[in-house]
């Protein structure tokens, strides 16, 4: 190799390296660096820490929320469940009792209206026949 390919060759690699990123070069613990850029990225790494703890813990109590809010609508929908099948129960039961004990009942109290009403009409009829007897015997009497 002649030393114009070395030389071409040498700034062809220097080209690459300041074309690289930056995340692709590696730190040494040895070489000499900066300590304000290292009290930065430290406070950086910090607190991008401190915020994705804060990020996972926020999540995991929603999380927990979201599972407490399960548990109650679960006891609350049993308790609806229950209350359901008392209500059937218990209408079921007053259903039963309306058929058996009380509809005859108000089927008696319907013939003995029924009855009353006719007992009504017959007394009106009667009295209405005794006004008119009364009547004709006044005549009957006069002449």
């Amino acid at each position: 190799m002649s030393e114009e390919e070395v030389e071409k060759w040498t700034r062809e690699v220097r080209n690459k390296e300041i074309q690289m990123s930056p995340s692709c070069s590696s730190f040494e613990v040895l070489d000499p660096h900066d300590p304000v850029i290292s009290r930065l990225a430290t406070q950086l790494f910090k607190r991008t820490n401190d915020y994705l703890q804060g990020e996972m813990s926020a999540g995991q109590d929603h999380y927990n929320l979201l599972e407490e809010i399960n548990r109650l609508t679960i006891t609350k929908y049993a308790d609806l469940k229950n209350l359901a099948v008392n209500l059937n129960k218990t209408l079921m039961e007053y259903n039963e009792m309306y058929n058996q004990q009380i509809k005859p009942l108000l089927t008696q109290i319907d013939r003995i209206d029924a009855q009353v009403s006719q007992f009504e009409v017959n007394a009106y009829r009667l009295d209405n026949y005794t006004k008119q007897l009364k009547a004709r015997f006044k005549e009957l009497e006069e002449k």
